[in-house]
């Protein structure tokens, strides 16, 4: 419930709580997380293209379902065992079902993008003909490359109209972010995410990196508090026990992080120099690491942040070369260290 509490918070429009027909424990989760933030934003249960599915959807109190089965060749001929016929007429029969009760039905056919085109585009109007509300396209194993995904896009939107199209990528070969933004630049205008690209196998579309790109390099306003990306990244990270790399983009502990003499310099005089966004938006920190690569005014502003001021532009480059020899060993040199080496200099 933290997290569903968190995701309303930070402005999300959907919350696919879970899969009810999958155990009790799934069917619990989901009414509560329905219960607890459904007055806040769409509540979506999943649910595979058959009737008992859609009715512990049902059960659950959900009024949004997200109805899936794989559309490609190698599911159809080895997970369903069903020919394409039957996979058609699967779609029809249990979308439609799912409309006569009322639900908005999100439809995805499953393993999209290793779907033979035609029968993808004639599952796509098999769910729409049956009254599916948006469409949504699932690069399963992660085998798009920007490129072909926004072509993918751009050709079922001729088939979908005026209905939503949303995508759901994976990152297997590292263009999940570029994928969901490749498709929104194509006509999708829903994007499936995870808190920190947490998913299957190598994850999914990372929700703070497809927010981000959206906003500052495309342009588009979106309902996300981006102020909270990093309380949220930190609060997921901590409750699932998957850490989030030091590297990673926008919320990982060095995303503002600088070490080399050069950016730190720029930095320091202006942070859009070596920035594209201020850590603020984000709510992040900038971090200024001193190291092998460090310079004069990268130390002298850590010693600042430390209350000490050495105006003696020898003894700071003594310090210095004492930093970097010590950071050549392999020695990690926090702000502490470099505050303990500088009063011993000082005091010398």
């Amino acid at each position: 419930m933290t997290i569903a509490r968190q995701l309303a918070k930070l402005g999300v429009d959907v919350i696919e709580a879970g899969f009810p027909a999958s155990s009790d424990g799934e069917f619990q989760a989901t009414k509560k997380i329905l219960d607890e933030v459904g007055d806040q934003v769409e509540v979506l249960g999943l649910a595979r293209a058959n009737r008992r599915d859609i009715e512990r959807g049902i059960d659950a109190g959900l009024s949004s379902i997200h109805v899936f089965i794989a559309t490609s060749e190698i599911h159809m001929k080895y997970k369903l065992k069903m020919s394409r016929e039957e996979v058609l007429n699967t779609i029809y029969e249990n979308v439609s079902y799912a409309k006569s009760h009322g639900l908005t039905v999100e439809f995805s056919p499953e393993d999209a993008t290793r779907s033979e085109e035609d029968f993808l585009m004639t599952a796509v109007r098999t769910a729409i003909d049956a009254g599916a509300d948006r469409i949504n396209v699932p690069d399963t194993v992660g085998v798009m490359t920007p490129f072909t995904f926004y072509d993918l896009i751009k050709k079922l939107t001729t088939v979908t109209k005026d209905k939503t199209i949303s995508v759901h990528c994976h990152n297997d070969f590292g263009l999940a972010t570029a994928n969901s933004i490749a498709g929104v630049a194509a006509g999708a205008r829903q994007v499936h995410v995870t808190v920190n690209g947490i998913g299957e196998r190598a994850g999914n579309a990372s929700l703070e990196e497809v927010v981000m790109a959206l906003k500052k390099l495309m342009g588009y306003e979106v309902n996300i508090k981006p102020w909270l990306l990093y309380e949220t990244s930190k609060l997921v990270s901590e409750l699932s026990g998957i850490p989030v790399p030091y590297f990673k983009a926008i919320v990982g502990e060095n995303a503002f992080g600088h070490e080399a003499g050069i950016h730190v310099h720029g930095v320091i005089e202006n942070p859009l120099t070596y920035e594209p966004m201020s850590p603020e938006e984000v709510g992040n920190f900038r971090r200024l690491a001193l190291g092998k690569h460090s310079g004069i005014h990268g130390l002298r502003r850590v010693l600042k942040d430390q209350g000490i001021e050495i105006n003696d532009e020898g003894k700071l480059k003594e310090l210095l070369r004492e930093i970097k020899k010590r950071a050549d060993t392999g020695e990690k040199i926090t702000p502490e260290l470099a505050k303990s080496l500088a009063l011993k200099l000082m005091n010398n």
